[in-house]
């Protein structure tokens, strides 16, 4: 698929959309419906623990509800783990990744411990070969980790990485954007147990559907630093990025699945129309 101008709106089927998710995919749509673009609408399913095939039904009827249209078929991530697969072989061929065996709690606790806690990021490395053989033949559990370290001396170093943000981040951040992938630190790429992890996942979808702009919530603008990173790697294109403002409700609190703020099925079934959602929302 090629355009001047191509976006998307890539929901996670895990819950019912909500009022932030109606702003996003609506900010998207009319970004390309006034460039005269094109806009997709991408699955993210590949959390096989938490996605479920009624979520991903409510996504496009609630979308269509919207008054939302997109090109067919959506691409289901989950359809397309070869694709995944051969970015992470490359990667690993090239040994830019490294197995870690280290828990989330561990991992945690290591930096909290640190001189700047919470603020350092993790960088690790490969084990000794013998001591990951003697892991791996007792079947414990590990993730493929991007090497910072390894990253660097392919490149010749991060300073010259950079994306172009023509939306905000979270600090006002726009224009050229020095890339700063250190902040996310090694960031893990695939696990054994679920397979790829979003952020490789994102940027081959975004090569492969050839996404010329990504524009999501100012939540994910750090992903963007990550991410370019994976391209540079990767040899894949970078999109221009915008990043927009996060809706919150009365209390100031943002809008999200885990606080159950109100879905949109729930919205229509108190009688608002799409047209009613839309004004609300600033676009109508």
């Amino acid at each position: 698929m090629t355009a001047a101008f191509l976006t998307r709106f890539a929901p996670s089927p895990t819950g019912m959309l909500h009022r932030g998710h109606a702003y996003s995919a609506l900010t998207a749509f009319t970004a390309a419906r006034a460039a005269g673009g094109q806009f997709i609408l991408r699955i993210e399913d590949i959390d096989r623990t938490r996605c479920r095939p009624e979520f991903e039904a409510a996504i496009v009827e609630d979308l269509a509800w919207l008054g939302l249209e997109w090109e067919q078929p959506a691409r289901r991530q989950s359809d397309h783990m070869a694709d995944y697969r051969a970015a992470l072989d490359d990667l690993c061929a090239r040994r830019l990744v490294y197995r870690c065996f280290r828990t989330r709690k561990e991992i945690a606790a290591t930096i909290e411990s640190a001189p700047h806690g919470a603020m350092e990021a993790w960088r690790g490395g490969p084990l000794e070969p013998e001591d990951e053989r003697r892991r791996l033949a007792r079947g414990e559990a590990y993730a493929w980790r991007l090497s910072l370290a390894a990253a660097e001396r392919e490149l010749g170093g991060l300073v010259v990485l950079d994306f172009e943000e023509q939306g905000a981040g979270p600090g006002g951040e726009s224009g050229r954007i020095a890339a700063r992938p250190d902040l996310g630190g090694d960031v893990v790429l695939a696990r054994k147990d679920l397979g790829v992890a979003y952020h490789l996942a994102v940027v081959v979808d975004d090569a492969l559907q050839g996404m010329t702009h990504v524009i999501r919530g100012c939540d994910l603008f750090e992903a963007a630093h990550v991410q370019r990173i994976l391209q540079a790697l990767l040899g894949l294109p970078t999109p221009i990025y915008r990043h927009h403002r996060l809706l919150t409700d009365a209390e100031g609190r943002r809008y999200a699945k885990r606080d159950r703020a109100e879905t949109l099925r729930e919205i229509r079934a108190r009688g608002v129309t799409a047209r009613d959602l839309r004004r609300e929302l600033g676009f109508d």
